[in-house]
């Protein structure tokens, strides 16, 4: 049984304050796994989380910039046309990406960058794989006055260029990192490395529910947001929900999302993965179909894609934002207890997906998203028709431009861009 499904935060913040704080478990998953160095900017960041968590003023401060700045609430919108083309069943959208920056990675920034301002740090580190959770940083660290750091890949560097573009705007030192595969795995190793010898001034502005415990906690709580707003757009709309889609690479939109909705038997919780280019080692990013491997990576217990002597796998994802051998340990967690059920969708049905959404209801989603709403498309068909699904659109597209357009119109867009580069 899920362990903190009777106990609300404030609950779980007291029992935590006395608890042994290296045993902080989602089942046999989560942890703090980590060099002795790394454990005291790990006590002072769990206490200091937890008394944020109690203290008004903090909580107003977030809620205020939450509306104002972030943008909320998102909207809930019927794709109306989607749902009459695919029959059955009644597909919203949490449109996300209508928030500041472009994606849900927002509402954790600003969360974490307001806990590190109030803890004194001046310094914000942060890694990032599809660019949204740079942004988000980049953008909430020039809104609060702090200096930011961005690790990422040389290959998410490529195929997600606009996004570098906006965090060094913003006014981000986007550090390339050469090392391994030169994607999210590898932009989290450096940024650890780099709070190890810095945490004194440094906060590691961690951008998915994954880590070392307090992070998991944490993330899923700023990202909460998401699932509460939901709740009550249904509850407001009276509608009769059989499903919540989510896509999930580490799992911060999915945790969030759901969160709210984790401790009643319905609606149905769907978590999607990147199925890739299909079956094979490096071909895919999905853990959770029966190919994660129990392990310990960048200092929590997981499910990831592991070879038989424990060493990490290749990926592959069309969306930089799925393309990480692990799942958060709350999710993982959740989906060997049922509650999650597990799915996955390739690049060919993500790209369809972004097109279907685009020409029928004029939103483009971000890929990562897109997957989503691809297990939604099929979903739909099989579903009462007095029923709705809801998909979480976690970020928009335009991040994407330079994978979709070339995906999609390769020839015109190498010509444009061979003009352009004359």
């Amino acid at each position: 049984m899920y362990k903190q499904s009777t106990t609300s935060f404030n609950e779980k913040s007291t029992r935590r304050c006395t608890a042994d704080i290296y045993n902080d478990f989602f089942g046999s998953f989560g942890g703090r796994y980590v060099a002795e160095v790394l454990r005291t900017p790990l006590d002072e960041l769990e206490r200091a989380f937890i008394e944020a968590m109690e203290d008004e003023d903090f909580l107003k401060t977030y809620d205020y910039l939450s509306r104002t700045y972030t943008g909320r609430p998102t909207p809930l919108m019927f794709a109306e046309n989607v749902s009459r083309t695919a029959g059955g069943g009644k597909i919203f959208i949490k449109l996300e990406g209508l928030a500041n920056t472009g994606a849900h990675k927002i509402n954790n920034a600003l969360g974490q960058a307001l806990l590190a301002r109030r803890m004194g740090k001046e310094r914000i580190i942060a890694e990032t794989g599809a660019g949204q959770h740079g942004v988000a940083t980049a953008a909430v660290c020039a809104k609060l006055g702090l200096e930011c750091r961005v690790y990422m890949g040389e290959v998410d560097i490529r195929r997600q260029r606009p996004n570098v573009f906006w965090m060094e705007l913003y006014g981000a030192e986007v550090v390339p990192v050469k090392s391994g595969s030169k994607t999210l795995k590898d932009a989290v190793n450096e940024a650890l490395r780099d709070w190890a010898s810095s945490f004194a001034h440094t906060h590691y502005l961690l951008g998915s529910a994954l880590g070392p415990s307090p992070y998991p906690d944490m993330v899923r709580e700023f990202q909460s947001v998401i699932g509460k707003e939901t709740r009550e757009q249904v509850e407001e709309a009276g509608l009769e929900v059989e499903a919540l889609v989510a896509c999930v690479g580490g799992g911060s939109n999915a945790v969030g999302f759901f969160y709210p909705f984790l401790h009643a038997a319905v609606p149905k919780l769907i978590g999607v993965e990147a199925g890739g280019r299909g079956e094979g080692r490096g071909m895919h990013a999905s853990r959770m179909s029966g190919e994660g491997r129990e392990g310990i990576v960048h200092g929590y217990k997981s499910l990831f894609l592991l070879d038989e002597d424990g060493q990490v796998l290749p990926t592959h994802s069309i969306s930089a934002g799925l393309d990480y051998p692990g799942i958060g340990p709350q999710l993982a967690h959740l989906g060997r207890e049922g509650r999650i059920t597990f799915t996955k969708a390739d690049d060919a049905e993500a790209l369809e997906a972004v097109k279907v959404f685009a020409k029928q209801e004029g939103v483009v989603f971000a890929l990562e998203s897109a997957h989503a709403g691809a297990v939604a498309l099929k979903m739909a068909p099989h579903c009462p028709g007095d029923r709705a699904i809801v998909v979480n659109m976690s970020g928009r597209g335009d991040k994407d431009l330079f994978i979709m357009a070339g995906e999609l119109d390769k020839t015109a867009w190498k010509e444009f861009l061979r003009k352009e580069a004359e």
